[in-house]
């Protein structure tokens, strides 16, 4: 075991939706198995978050909002490249919900992200135009947390985008490998991601090298 979770540590879980595992809009293979390993580690943590996209219905990342295009194509959005995906996490709706296996009952904040029609966001930290920021630095901050440990979904998109903007704001930043579960679309990108992610400073680890 490794001593990691200490008072200054808090766990991030990211987009454990039902729109993202089996049966949702936007299903990762293999979403739901990261419940499981999300319950078990909570209450290692003495400051739990979790995030939410939280889309309205005509968000501008939706295929379906932009005629004669489909899901993956890439459109500029406000001057940023958006990947269009299917609809998903539509504020309110039983796929945005979290999983109802994960006891969100313990979750001290809840963060919902992506609610502006015009602008998606992948990182929990800031928007995807990389200047409006969400909050949360300014929440774990005030509560002198300065290691956090990240699971959820998916792996090499928001779990991704968090941490590295986590490393960039001044935390030390810790992946759940098997707390998370990734897209790797095209084949080939989870791996890439992994290793940008340890090239950046963030220590991916197993949820059995928790200990309080």
């Amino acid at each position: 075991m490794v001593s990691l979770v200490d008072s200054k540590s808090a766990l991030l879980v990211i987009d454990v939706q039902n729109d993202f595992c089996p049966g949702g809009q936007l299903a990762v293979e293999e979403g739901h198995r990261v419940v499981p390993v999300i319950n078990r580690i909570m209450g290692l943590f003495g400051l739990v978050a979790a995030t939410q996209d939280w889309h309205p219905a005509d968000h501008l990342s939706f295929a379906a909002n932009h005629s004669g295009k489909k899901v993956f194509d890439t459109v500029e959005v406000c001057g940023i490249d958006q990947i269009l995906w299917p609809e998903h996490c539509i504020a309110g709706t039983r796929g945005a919900e979290f999983h109802p296996d994960l006891h969100s009952a313990a979750f001290d904040m809840i963060l919902r992200k992506g609610r502006q029609k015009e602008l998606d966001s992948y990182s929990a930290f800031l928007e995807n135009d990389h200047r409006r920021a969400t909050g949360l630095e300014f929440y774990l901050k005030g509560l002198e947390v300065s290691r956090i440990f990240l699971c959820g979904i998916a792996t090499d998109v928001c779990v991704y985008y968090s941490a590295l903007d986590g490393v960039a704001l001044g935390f030390e930043v810790f992946v759940i490998e098997d707390g998370c579960r990734g897209i790797d679309t095209p084949p080939g990108t989870l791996k890439e991601r992994i290793d940008k992610l340890i090239t950046e400073g963030v220590k991916v680890i197993n949820s059995k090298e928790l200990k309080a």
